[in-house]
């Protein structure tokens, strides 16, 4: 259990995805060992190898840490809000945060409209070109927006690849209280998301997911807003888990 441990530890925000060679180097453990504790771990679900022999974290993990205090505290708090949103724009509703450079989404609603969206719960997506991650990238440290400004790639015709372009975009989002999204990540998705504070600063993001957004922008980002408030509010309730 402890060498098993151990393995598991070796990943980290910046060993994400790791050779079985990096893996026993990490864990000071000998290969032949390390490969029969990986083996085990990818059969249970813990890890998965992909093709190119590497592994990397698996699901399994994902729905353990959903059992830990603060991610439960998290989607539980927001939760009646996220159902209150839906319910009043039958669009699709995200709750996310930013691990790294990367958006972690920890719970999805869907909308009645017909629209492609690639998230799920317990999914990471690049933070640049969704609207949640834009939010959270705005007001994440210096070094992780030039990490991200560094790495921009192209999902869609109309994802923005060009660091200034996003840089200005990132001071508009702190600027003006939410972010905008027209199929960058998914041709046919579009969307609004505003920021979750507590204790001074950005926890979360919330967003709406439509095919367009360009006659009810307002009505769904005033329903955003009352949302993000309410969620915000019950942070404060409850100081020590959330």
């Amino acid at each position: 259990m402890a060498r098993t441990l151990t393995v598991l530890g070796t990943f980290d925000d910046q060993h994400r995805r790791m050779s079985l060679a990096e893996i026993a180097r990490r864990a000071t453990l000998p290969e032949p060992t390390t490969f029969r504790i990986l083996r085990e771990l990818v059969a249970a679900g813990a890890l998965v190898r992909a093709d190119d022999r590497t592994y990397s974290i698996g699901r399994m993990l994902w729905d353990l840490g959903l059992l830990s205090a603060v991610e439960t505290d998290r989607r539980d708090v927001a939760s009646p809000y996220l159902h209150d949103l839906h319910a009043a724009t039958r669009a699709t509703v995200h709750l996310a945060i930013r691990e790294d450079v990367e958006v972690l989404y920890l719970d999805r609603l869907s909308g009645q409209a017909s629209v492609p969206v690639v998230s799920r719960v317990g999914s990471r997506l690049p933070l640049y070109p969704t609207g949640v991650g834009k939010v959270l990238l705005a007001h994440a440290p210096d070094d992780v927006i030039q990490r991200v400004l560094s790495s921009l790639r192209r999902f869609t015709p109309y994802t923005v690849t060009t660091p200034g372009s996003l840089s200005l975009e990132l001071a508009r989002i702190r600027s003006d209280g939410y972010a905008t999204t027209r199929e960058e990540m998914t041709l046919g998705a579009c969307s609004l998301a505003v920021p979750i504070r507590h204790r001074g600063q950005v926890v979360a993001a919330i967003a709406v997911v439509v095919p367009d957004f360009r006659r009810d922008k307002a009505r769904l980002l005033g329903a955003l807003t009352v949302a993000a408030h309410a969620i915000e509010r019950s942070y404060r309730a409850q100081p020590q888990t959330s």
